[in-house]
């Protein structure tokens, strides 16, 4: 079947109700993800062999505004918002029943690959992988799964999202920005060195509810075009206005040897720039939405939100699955060579349609987890949970 005729039949079995630009949003903040992760991390290769993580940003600080383009979280929250509340008001069984749906779709595919993972790693050390390499590789699996975590939090927090939006509408998501410019202020203030550092933990929650509430409100009705407006130019002012008078950190992500970062936990940087993101998305909503009419385009929107989590769960395993059998090799531009040359920066471009391959190729196996468990599989599950649970605390005791 030639592609332009099964792009026509995706396109015909899609559900006229179906949101075209939601879907393409979700799509395109979840291939920001492996692109980010595999542009902006890298490997140095010591002399026993090993691989360690690195990060082009340690060298090259131009790149901070690609992490701008590349941490597209906010627009995912935001959509997440938008698609709960339509899941929510179309449910036909209790509040209860909708969330442990939820729940159990967000946990299988984390489960499977903290599992496989689990099972993998004697092994690995078996063939001779070093100790120092499965580190690495553990930390890297397990980096993204704190979203998981997260995402699974304020999806619980759905109904209370709704009332707010109903009674507040875009405006129930400014306090969540006041209480992480309060924290801010505390940790970064003139008063930082008598803060306790946990303080910043408080910001993880309001700091990644913000956008799903946008995302809740822009679902209810309560955002339209002026609102967008609004987000897209407050945002970016107080974006600027952050960087500039107040020197936050350039970069979005975590910088090796940086005392301050942007991401974990979320800064008040991090909330202007999704407002920025939530407020184009809204303004380009009607444009993404007939853009995605063509069926050719449409399709591979439809493939990448049906593996959403596969890709989320499973991208650092293809870039490693390049990267440990390189490293038994020696130096290998762009993947095992410290990323602090511009030829780095070229070799890495290559290597990632490796990458992307490779998750493919994952992909066709590790989609299974996004299944439902099949009927007297309790056994298999208890298994499974052992397995993850082992993972995460080698992974974390490491990290």
């Amino acid at each position: 079947m030639s592609v332009t005729r099964l792009a026509a039949r995706i396109d015909a079995r899609t559900p006229t109700h179906r949101d075209r630009a939601i879907d393409g949003l979700r799509a395109l903040a979840l291939l920001a993800v492996p692109a980010g992760h595999w542009l902006l991390g890298g490997f140095t290769l010591d002399s026993g062999g090993a691989l360690h993580n690195a990060s082009p940003l340690a060298t090259f600080g131009f790149f901070a505004p690609v992490s701008w383009v590349l941490q597209m979280l906010g627009v995912f929250f935001l959509v997440g918002g938008y698609a709960s509340v339509l899941s929510y008001r179309r449910r036909t069984s209790t509040t209860g029943a909708w969330l442990r749906g939820r729940m159990v779709r967000l946990g299988r595919p984390v489960l499977g690959v903290t599992a496989v993972w689990a099972a993998m790693i004697p092994v690995l050390y078996a063939l001779g992988v070093p100790g120092d390499t499965l580190h690495t590789a553990s930390t890297l699996v397990i980096q993204p799964l704190w979203f998981v975590g997260v995402y699974a939090v304020v999806t619980a927090l759905t109904p209370y999202c709704v009332r707010l939006a109903k009674r507040l509408g875009g405006w129930a998501a400014a306090p969540l920005l006041v209480s992480v410019a309060v924290v801010d202020f505390l940790r970064y203030g003139p008063y930082a060195d008598a803060v306790p550092s946990w303080l910043s933990l408080l910001n993880i929650l309001p700091g990644w509810l913000f956008a799903y509430q946008l995302g809740v409100s822009w679902g209810e009705g309560r955002i339209g075009k002026r609102g967008g407006r609004l987000l897209l130019a407050g945002g970016s002012v107080l974006f600027a206005v952050l960087l500039i008078a107040f020197h936050y950190p350039a970069s979005m992500v975590g910088v090796p040897g940086e005392a301050r970062t942007n991401s974990h936990p979320p800064s008040l940087l991090v909330l202007a720039l999704a407002a920025a993101q939530s407020g184009a998305a809204i303004l380009l909503r009607d444009r993404i939405a007939r853009f995605l009419r063509r069926p050719v385009v449409w399709a591979p929107v439809v493939v990448i939100n049906l593996s959403a989590m596969t890709i989320l769960c499973w991208h650092q395993t293809a870039m490693l699955a390049a990267a440990v059998p390189a490293s038994f090799t020696g130096a290998v531009p762009g993947l095992t060579t410290g990323p602090d040359s511009l030829g780095w920066i070229l070799a890495r471009l290559a290597w990632m349609p490796v990458f992307a391959a490779l998750l493919v190729l994952i992909a066709r196996y590790a989609r299974r987890f996004e299944a439902p468990w099949q009927s007297g599989a309790g056994a298999l599950r208890v298994a499974a949970g052992a397995l993850a649970a082992g993972f995460a605390v080698f992974a974390l005791r490491l990290a």
